[in-house]
């Protein structure tokens, strides 16, 4: 009889719940972890707890039905402009910028990397102005030139400071991921020189956006020569973009740039994606890296649209779903030496996104504005970002109104981040 209270109290241990969430049921897409199959994943305290075939539902205190749907990592969407709020007028540090928050858990996007936005000159207000307040995860490359993306002022080589930029990017080492340089016009390679210098000194990755193609810098030499291993061009499937020979064949330059570790990223963006490249590419086996969006105030509304659209277009040019999802994911994570991202490895922060892959007739359109037409559409039900639901499209984590009687504010505040404090404080 003397052990009857410690047997008790192990009774009520094992009958409490252990986790916060439960996802039941969804085919698991992990890339870092070589997983693609029908798991459950379990969430406490912000991270992820447990990944197996059958987790009881009973050791957890809310548990969501995911069958059907595709639990993967939280989308790493590492080519953006969110330094927004400026009021500067036509520049991305300033209107062409959005608000993160209101374009990213939408569509299963739970960190972005600002793409040189801000320069090492106006960092700390980016900062303080759109990272420090955003619920998304904001990372950021910063720009070559000190006044970032201001319009002529990124012209400006004077302001190229290879030392301030490397010193603001090991001030903020949490924040910072890599320099970039973007639209020069000049025939100099000053500002690509200048951002490898940052990049080295920082040890820290270098973006490229080539701005205009000149004779006087060829692209194969920027991809060939200039750049390092781990330094990353952008657009990869810009129309000015060398890439198809008068016969349609891929140059081998590219894959040779490949080979010495250029990485090639999408960056979709307003301007800088066409299917005339990217189809022939794809079929001849140049496939991008990593899956981006450059998003901003034209390329949202024109063509690309967000994350999810531009991977659906890689899923209709026949990237297998694992591969479009891993390159969206664990892909960029690793380019941006950002490794604890895009992956559901237990202890790794609980970044989540649920998706849904419908099937039917899609159309997709490009940069010039040319559709191509597909049968598959990746839609975003549910995101999970720290371990709380910040999305939830169809409401998979909610009641029926009509069981819950004169109810108030639903959801438990461990799991449920889509109300706001006020609302879940009334009685």
């Amino acid at each position: 009889m003397k052990f009857l209270p410690a047997l008790c109290l192990i009774s009520a241990m094992f009958a409490q719940s252990s986790y916060d969430l439960l996802l039941k049921g969804g085919h698991v897409i992990d890339g870092k972890n070589k997983i693609s199959a029908i798991r459950d994943v379990a969430i406490q305290d912000g991270r992820i707890a447990e990944v197996a075939a059958d987790i009881p539902a009973a050791r957890a205190a809310k548990v969501v039905d995911v069958s059907g749907l595709y639990v993967v990592p939280g989308l790493v969407d590492m080519h953006v402009h969110v330094y927004a709020g400026t009021g500067q007028r036509g520049a991305y540090c300033g209107d062409n910028s959005v608000y993160p928050d209101g374009f990213t858990f939408r569509s299963g996007v739970t960190t972005v990397a600002d793409a040189g936005s801000s320069g090492w000159r106006n960092f700390p207000d980016f900062k303080d102005r759109v990272i420090d307040r955003a619920k998304t995860r904001v990372l950021a490359f910063i720009n070559i030139v000190g006044k970032g993306m201001g319009g002529a002022v990124e012209q400006d080589t004077g302001d190229m400071d290879a030392q301030s930029a490397a010193r603001q990017a090991l001030d903020h080492k949490d924040v910072i991921i890599g320099i970039k340089t973007a639209h020069y016009a000049g025939p100099e390679w000053t500002p690509v020189e200048h951002a490898v210098e940052a990049g080295t000194l920082a040890n820290i990755p270098v973006m490229v956006d080539f701005g205009v193609f000149r004779p006087e810098r060829p692209f194969q030499e920027l991809v060939l020569k200039k750049l390092r291993p781990g330094d990353i061009y952008t657009h990869t499937y810009l129309d000015r973009v060398p890439m198809l020979d008068d016969d349609g064949r891929i140059l081998p330059y590219l894959f040779e740039a490949r080979r010495r570790g250029v990485i090639f990223d999408v960056g979709h963006g307003g301007g800088s994606f066409l299917f005339r490249q990217a189809v022939p590419a794809m079929r001849q086996g140049f496939a991008p890296d990593s899956i981006s969006t450059d998003l901003h105030i034209g390329s949202m509304n024109a063509g690309m649209k967000d994350m999810l659209n531009v991977m659906s277009k890689f899923l209709n040019m026949g990237m297998p779903l694992d591969e479009v999802i891993a390159r969206s994911t664990w892909a960029p994570a690793r380019e941006i030496k950002r490794e604890e991202l895009g992956n559901l490895s237990v202890g790794a922060g609980a970044d989540i996104a649920v998706l849904r892959v419908e099937e039917g007739s899609f159309g997709f359109v490009d940069t010039y504005g040319a559709r191509m037409r597909g049968s598959r559409k990746l839609e975003c039900e549910l995101t999970i970002r720290n371990g709380r639901v910040v999305y939830d499209l169809n409401g998979i984590t909610r009641e029926d109104w009509e069981k819950l009687g004169k109810y108030t504010a639903q959801g438990d505040a461990r799991w449920d981040g889509t109300l706001v404090g006020e609302v879940r404080s009334r009685k």
